[in-house]
């Protein structure tokens, strides 16, 4: 069962990526994003996985139906969700070992987190606060990762990946103009850093 649930998912990711992901929002484009998460939260769940790990994964299935709609309303209920999903995390990989260690990568991810949250803080507008503070969130989940025990490096790769997925949301949302060349591509990148992200946090945590 639990492999028929991430396959629907996997499904649901890729169709959602070939035929949604770019276009404005519908109920089918809604219902295909929260799908992709929400299965692979009933996977972590059927196969007896932490219980942060499903909280955290179906808060992520929240965050897209409120992403995929429309308006500065449904954009603060997904803020909400995925910073809630983010200290999900916090307490799983604490839980598995993880905490800040003070070295060249945790270096590197702190000067890349103060780099986009100014940026993001310069052109987020009246969403500048709750943007910022959903970026010092993710950053204490990724910096949290890099300490954890090297038998969950595809932890790290997920929390890695999930951070790019926001940086470059976060630029699509903000930065980039609406005629911007990088706009054809910047959906892409986004879903699939996602839910690899999703993804590798159910494969690292569920079998671990």
């Amino acid at each position: 069962m639990t492999n028929g649930l991430i396959g629907a998912s996997l499904i649901a990711a890729v169709w959602f990526a070939v035929a949604f992901c770019w276009r404005s929002s519908s109920i089918l484009k809604s219902i295909v994003k929260t799908a992709s998460v929400a299965g692979l939260a009933l996977a972590a769940w059927v196969s007896g996985g932490p219980m942060m790990l499903v909280l955290a994964l179906a808060l992520g299935s929240l965050g897209d139906f409120f992403l995929s709609r429309n308006g500065q309303t449904a954009f603060l209920a997904a803020l909400s969700a995925f910073a809630a999903a983010h200290l999900a995390y916090v307490a799983l990989l604490m839980a598995a070992g993880g905490g800040v260690v003070f070295g060249a990568t945790s270096l590197v991810l702190i000067c890349f987190g103060l780099g986009m949250a100014a940026v993001l803080f310069a052109h987020a507008g009246t969403l500048r606060w709750p943007v910022f503070g959903y970026v010092a969130i993710i950053m204490v989940m990724g910096l949290v990762a890099i300490g954890l025990p090297p038998g969950l490096r595809i932890v790290q790769i997920a929390a890695l990946l999930f951070i790019l997925s926001d940086a470059v949301l976060g630029l699509e949302l903000f930065v980039l103009s609406a005629d911007h060349p990088l706009r054809r591509v910047t959906p892409f990148v986004v879903w699939s850093f996602y839910w690899g992200a999703q993804f590798l946090f159910l494969i690292g945590f569920a079998s671990g």
